[in-house]
């Protein structure tokens, strides 16, 4: 083999030691929810203090992951990544001997630095470490790994809250984390980047702006509402920094990020297109339980067995959708997958309040299966797009799409079933959305998914463009070739 050729003999033990830190920072993303209760009474403090114990792990993980990106490029994503594994479980161990929630707060902004270094370049070493052949296989495996860690946060977390104490929580992560450096000295392998980069630091920071302020709207933005004048200043911040931040790279010699990238079509598509379904999700996982627990009448318990069933099936789907994408291609496999997101948000317009568990399964599952389907070949289709030394830029503006997505639908389509659901009482209650009758609930839940199914419909045409365009452009080439 040739000294500069990729070493691929160690790849599952990498892929290992990538999965390990992925499923910690996906269990870690959703662990501590459950626990919010018992630590509004153990420090005795309001929901809203208690709360940045989740607000603030999210919005440090979602403003680092470019940078990190960006960082990796140029020093070699081995020591940052193994950075990531110490620092996360440091954190954590902090975390479990807090005295105070002020404590807490703090050091799961030092445990989130941890995740998002994991976050941000897991996808790019996994890419880095297998052949291109196997890409959407092993993408697929990460995408099993990330629907297993969250369905398995809310379940561990009550656990061990319920058995041992809140502390657990996040000692827990000491054994793993220690097991996980070890593995991540051994087996990943330092690649070294190309000297002379210079990291745009100017960029970094109308970007790192820019995305708190985004997040931060809409985190206040459900709390206080829209109107509110915090949340409004906040997106006009987003606005003008973002603004600043692409006048900046267009003029950087080494910009942080190269806007050219975006002239590749399956890049830019896969972008979009995941951020569309992240968005259609993460709304959808959060109206669901109020659906089920108060217009059918389920138990949490039931309620979080019912729930389970779209990372379960995700979970399954993914990697075998990935295999699929290394032998066809990935731009059918993904229209496949958002055409059966298309039936799956569809039928969810048709529950009722009387609708039978076998009813809610048959139009929940589809959801599952197709975000199984799409997102381990559109993860292959944007990392392949890119260039070795731009892997972990990639890998980040992936991770940045997915939280980007899921804060932006928890926000606008809780916003947007509220709205509907006060149109059809024909006024605001005190109790809020929730405490409308069951028919107006669901009345609002209709036009929430009909929308949700028109985006979705819109992602689909996108997809079913650039595949077009993928075929029209290899036939061109293969003309070209002919004599």
């Amino acid at each position: 083999m040739d000294e500069h050729s990729p070493d691929y003999s160690r790849k599952w033990y990498v892929m290992a030691a990538v999965g390990m830190g992925i499923f910690l920072s996906t269990v870690d993303g959703s662990i501590v929810n459950i626990a919010l209760p018992t630590l509004v009474n153990t420090f005795e403090r309001d929901l809203a203090i208690v709360q940045w114990v989740v607000l603030a792990y999210m919005l440090t993980v979602s403003v680092l992951l470019l940078g990190v990106g960006r960082a990796a490029d140029m020093i070699g994503k081995k020591p940052l990544y193994t950075a990531g594994f110490i620092i996360f479980t440091i954190g954590s161990v902090l975390c479990g001997l807090s005295p105070t929630i002020f404590f807490l707060i703090g050091f799961r902004v030092i445990q989130a630095i941890g995740a998002a270094l994991i976050m941000a370049l897991g996808m790019a070493i996994v890419t880095e470490s297998f052949p291109s052949t196997e890409r959407g296989k092993a993408l697929g495996i990460i995408g099993g790994v990330v629907s297993i860690g969250i369905v398995v946060g809310p379940t561990l977390g009550g656990l061990i809250t319920d058995i041992l104490s809140w502390h657990w929580i996040f000692f827990v992560n000491l054994p793993v984390g220690v097991i996980g450096t070890v593995m991540v000295l051994r087996f990943v392998p330092n690649v070294k980047p190309p000297g002379g980069q210079r990291f745009d630091y100017w960029g970094a920071v109308t970007l790192f702006i820019s995305i708190f302020a985004l997040l931060l709207g809409f985190t206040l933005g459900q709390q206080n509402g829209f109107t509110d004048r915090f949340p409004l200043l906040l997106f006009a911040l987003w606005a003008l920094f973002l603004i600043l931040f692409v006048l900046i790279e267009r003029r950087a010699e080494q910009p942080m990020i190269d806007l050219a990238v975006f002239k590749d079509d399956q890049f830019s598509v896969g972008l979009v297109t995941g951020f569309i379904t992240f968005i259609a999700i993460a709304g959808t996982v959060l109206l669901m339980p109020f659906y089920l627990q108060n217009v059918l009448g389920y138990s949490t318990r039931e309620v979080g067995l019912l729930m389970a069933v779209v990372p379960v099936v995700l979970g399954i789907a993914a990697p075998l959708s990935g295999s699929l994408s290394d032998r066809f291609g990935t731009r059918p496999i993904t229209v496949i997958g958002l055409l059966v997101l298309l039936v799956g948000y569809y039928s969810l317009s048709t529950l009722k309040t009387d609708t039978p568990t076998i009813g809610f399964l048959l139009r929940f599952l589809p959801i599952g299966i197709g975000m199984g389907i799409f997102q381990s070949p559109n993860n292959s289709a944007i990392m392949g797009s890119a260039s070795r030394s731009r892997l972990g830029i990639v890998s980040g503006m992936l991770a940045i799409t997915r939280s980007l997505g899921q804060t932006t639908g928890v926000a606008l389509l809780v916003a947007l079933w509220t709205s509907r659901v006060f149109a059809r009482t024909g006024s605001k209650l005190s109790t809020g959305a929730t405490g409308a009758t069951p028919a107006d609930q669901v009345a609002g839940l209709h036009d929430t998914f009909v929308f949700i199914t028109i985006v979705i419909g819109l992602a689909l045409a996108l997809s079913a463009w650039a595949l077009f365009q993928q075929r029209w452009k290899t036939g061109r080439d293969i003309e070209a070739q002919l004599p």
